[in-house]
Order: structure tokens, then C-alpha cells, then sequence
């Protein structure tokens, strides 16, 4: 924390006043501090220079003599660059020169600014004179009784009329509201002095935006009971498909099987397209999750990682797909990423002597990698 020096109204010294952690934190960035100066420095140009080329020179239309058997140079206008009264080779041109600088760059020059005069002991805190009207003579007289050297910033607790038409006949005098200074009125003061209210205003902020910060974190600590509430929904959900499961017969113990065999990578494509033969009721298509991919690449993941991989519903984002993934099969998903594939260029063949075979274009699909929690685990090669 850095401490500046303190002066009451007469000039007279008092005691350190400790300056604000939000903004003097210690921290000088000289890259964003050159950035910003050299933005502001841009903005300060109208770009209205200009000068006229050979073309918007009046005259020269006429080839001033022949090309050949003259003797002299060739020529093709008295405009052209090198003669006297012609147009200007490559000519200034109105243009703007602004730069845009973002919003936290900005802020972070500007308390680089100020941290950088604040370990200079650079930075005064002082309560200023209480004018009735304009006087020059009581700011140069307060200046003088704090012995400051050099350019002086004042800043003020929002806009002080008096005292700035007090300081505008002063020359290496700026008096601006607190808050409002550049990168390069800081930077330009030898000396930065501040108003005490300014100052105090901004350490009464800091505990309302703790409470603030604290409401907004307070509701998230209800999730984890509807997370356990969501889980026991899906277990009796399981519970009452597994039970009419039980009762079935040969062949619906044959169609689980064949329900449970592991999707083909090359199969992908047409469960994206729809062609999975599930009906719209029975398919976790609803869910967002359309079928899993089992390929020698994610066996070894599933074993290694506990990572999983489906193909799911191209409008499906990540939280929907793992709340389908976590009601399907009762565990709990701890990071999802998808990736999106585009149908790859297909040519029909009609055959040897065709001349022009058809060209299309296989379905797009999306994936998505889930990474399960430590000890849950999906059973893809069993029936249920």
C-alpha cells in the first residue's frame, strides 16, 4: 500500500493519508502506457493536410515537344513532379489518424500512470482552499506554501468551477475532475495532487461492491440439490424401464443384445443423418445424445481417461448434453467438448463407363468428448 504526503487548506503538513489498493495496486505497465500515450497523441491530429498530385494540377494536357529527335529529355506534361508548378509526388491526403485503444488497456495505463508517480512520491493528497469566487492569487499562494516543483495536476472531487478558472492563467498548471485525467496529463505533471474528498469517495465504494459481489455468489450454493434431485429422478426413471426389461422373452432379450452392439465409426454419419433406425419416442435423440462412437482410439480413451465419446444433436450445447448424458446413465459428466465435422465430398459411380459420375456430399455431424467424474463409468456394451 502505497502513502502520500498530506496538506490541510493552509498549507501546513499533516499526517500520510494511505492511498486506494483499486487503483495504487503497485502495478506499472510501460507497453500499455506508451500504447495509450501514442493513441491520444494520434487523436490530437485533424488529418486536413494536404497538397495537390499532377493530376489535380490545372493544366498540362499537351505534350510540351515530341518524343524523339529533340535531343532533350521526353516529356509527357509541364504537371508532372519535376517541373516548376507541377503537381507533388506521392501528396499528403486527408485521412484519419485515430486509434482505438480497449477499454481495460486504458485503465490499466491509467493506474500504471499514477503507480508509477506514487513510488516517486509523486502523489500529494490536500485538501484545497474553499473559493467563493475565482482568486489566482490563493492557488499560487497554496502551491507555494506546499513547496511543489514543476508541472502540477490537480485533481478535484468531481468538478470544482473556482478552482479551475482560478489555475487557468497559471502555466504549468492543470486542474482536472478526479477520474477524468489521461494517461498523458498524468504522465505530463511532475506532481500529482489529489483531493482528499476524491479519494474518500472511492474507499466507501469498495465495501458495497463486496456485498454486491457476495448476493450474486449466495444462489449458487443451492445447485447441489437439484443435482441429487435430478440423480434420483433418473434412478427410478432406470428402475421403471428395467422392470417390463425382465419380464420379456427371447426375443426381446435378442433385440436388446442388438440394441447394446457397439456404433461403428462408420456409422456415424447416418445416425446424423437421422437414419438410426429408432423411432422419434424411443431414440435419446430428444436428449441430445444420439449414439456413442466405439473405435479403437476411443476404447483406449474410455479405459485410460474415463473420457467418452457420442454423437450427439447438432443444435445440442454442451449443458444440455450433459444433463442427457448424466438422466441416461446416472452419472456425472465434469467437462463436455464438441466438435463439429463437415460432410466430406462423395462421387456417386454409375459406373466404368460413365462420364460424368455424380458428385455429393456426405451428412455433417457433431461430437462430442465427455470426461465422467472419478469412479462413474458407462457400460456401452451392455443391454439396459
Amino acid at each position: 500500500m502505497f502513502k502520500a504526503r498530506y496538506y490541510k487548506t493552509d498549507g501546513k503538513k499533516g499526517r500520510a493519508q494511505a492511498l486506494p489498493d483499486s487503483i495504487f495496486d503497485g502495478i506499472v505497465h510501460e507497453g500499455a502506457m506508451h500504447q495509450v500515450v501514442t493513441a491520444f497523441l494520434a487523436n490530437q491530429r485533424q488529418g486536413t493536410a494536404a497538397a495537390k498530385s499532377r493530376s489535380d494540377v490545372r493544366g498540362g494536357s499537351r505534350k510540351p515537344w515530341r518524343q524523339k529527335g529533340t535531343g532533350r529529355a521526353r516529356q509527357g506534361t509541364i504537371r508532372a513532379a519535376q517541373w516548376e508548378g507541377g503537381g507533388r509526388a506521392f501528396p499528403p491526403i486527408p485521412h484519419s489518424w485515430r486509434q482505438r485503444v480497449p477499454r481495460k488497456v486504458r485503465s490499466l495505463a491509467r493506474r500504471s500512470a499514477l503507480n508509477d508517480r506514487a513510488e516517486n512520491d509523486r502523489v500529494v493528497v490536500a485538501d484545497l482552499p474553499a473559493l467563493e469566487t475565482p482568486k489566482t492569487r490563493e492557488i499560487v499562494a497554496f502551491l507555494e506554501a506546499i513547496e511543489l516543483g514543476g508541472k502540477t495536476l490537480i485533481l478535484t472531487n468531481g468538478r470544482n468551477r473556482q478552482v479551475y478558472l482560478s489555475a487557468r492563467n497559471l502555466e504549468d498548471v492543470e486542474v482536472l475532475p478526479f477520474g477524468e485525467e489521461s494517461v498523458y496529463d498524468v504522465l505530463w505533471a511532475h506532481t500529482v495532487v489529489i483531493e482528499k474528498g476524491a479519494l474518500d469517495g472511492i474507499e466507501g465504494e469498495a465495501p458495497a461492491e463486496k456485498k454486491v459481489a457476495a448476493k450474486k455468489k449466495a444462489p449458487a450454493k443451492k445447485a447441489p440439490a437439484k443435482k441429487a434431485a435430478a440423480k434420483k429422478a433418473a434412478a427410478k426413471k432406470k428402475e421403471s424401464e428395467e422392470a417390463p426389461a425382465a419380464e420379456a422373452g427371447a426375443e426381446d432379450e435378442a433385440v436388446a443384445e442388438a440394441a447394446a452392439e457397439p456404433v461403428a465409426e462408420a456409422e456415424v454419419e447416418a445416425v446424423a443423418a437421422g437414419d438410426d433406425g429408432e423411432s422419434a419416442d424411443d431414440s435419446p435423440a430428444d436428449e441430445g445424445v444420439l449414439a456413442p462412437v466405439i473405435t479403437e482410439k476411443t476404447a483406449d480413451q474410455m479405459e485410460a481417461g474415463n473420457v467418452y465419446t457420442f454423437v450427439v444433436s447438432k443444435d445440442a450445447n454442451k449443458i444440455e448434453i450433459g444433463k442427457a448424458i448424466e438422466t441416461i446413465w446416472d452419472v456425472t459428466v465434469k467437462d463436455v467438448r464438441t466438435m463439429r465435422y463437415a460432410g466430406k465430398a462423395k462421387r456417386a459411380s454409375l459406373g466404368r463407363m460413365a462420364r460424368n459420375n455424380a458428385m455429393g456430399r456426405r451428412p455433417s455431424y457433431k461430437k462430442a468428448v465427455v470426461k465422467l467424474a472419478e469412479g462413474d463409468h458407462i457400460e456401452l456394451y451392455e443391454a439396459g
